[in-house]
């Protein structure tokens, strides 16, 4: 079952072969910031694909993924009116520091009018400044068609810029008609799901954190 950033962080299994020993051991701490705005949503779907193919790539590397999903729709009018961080919410400070933490973050969100949407743009308003500054991000977008494809170089990768994150060189877009319903149906984007995490597999791997996954 996935996890939101109410819920506890689930480990996902998947491995296969040996079990490495805890000295071997690596965790990647995954969070997702899930742009969607509702509960149905083709950017879930194609976001869970993402979270297979990182599993069983990094497995092969000995690696562990760990993560959490924090729905931007779900964190209510403590986040929706907040106009900065001092003073915020608990849980919405807590979902803001799970992105800080990461030690990779996927941002995915639908197109809407030509860009992310309000509600992610805006939980990335409340980001420290400094705290995603070389952070390894993967870029992931829905969208009805797709010339929405554009908004992964014209709109996510120049915020993250902003940040000083580390943009993986692949990003991936799937359009209404790689669905059905919310399942991701198209070889071609899985296909470029996995080139995205392939080529990067061995700086994931450095930047996974030492030790025993957390329960």
């Amino acid at each position: 079952m996935t996890t939101t950033v109410s819920d506890q962080r689930a480990l996902i299994s998947g491995r296969t072969g040996r079990a490495p020993s805890q000295e071997e051991a690596r965790t990647l701490r995954v969070v997702v910031v899930n742009g969607s705005p509702s509960e149905k949503s083709k950017t879930v779907g194609l976001v869970g694909v993402v979270l297979r193919t990182l599993t069983s790539v990094l497995a092969v590397h000995d690696v562990a993924v760990e993560h959490t999903r924090i729905d931007v729709y779900r964190l209510g009018p403590a986040f929706t009116g907040a106009v900065e961080r001092e003073g915020i919410a608990p849980e919405i400070e807590d979902a803001l520091r799970r992105a800080e933490e990461a030690d990779l973050l996927i941002a995915a969100t639908p197109v809407f009018r030509g860009s992310y949407t309000g509600l992610f743009k805006h939980f990335f308003d409340l980001v420290d400044q400094y705290a995603l500054a070389n952070k390894p991000v993967f870029l992931a977008a829905t969208g009805g068609g797709d010339h929405h494809a554009l908004v992964l170089e014209h709109a996510l990768r120049p915020l993250f810029g902003f940040f000083q994150s580390m943009t993986l060189p692949v990003a991936v877009f799937a359009s209404s008609g790689d669905f059905d319903g919310t399942t991701l149906l198209t070889p071609r984007v899985y296909g470029r799901i996995e080139m995205a995490v392939e080529d990067v597999s061995d700086i994931l791997t450095r930047v996974a954190t030492r030790g025993k996954p957390a329960d």
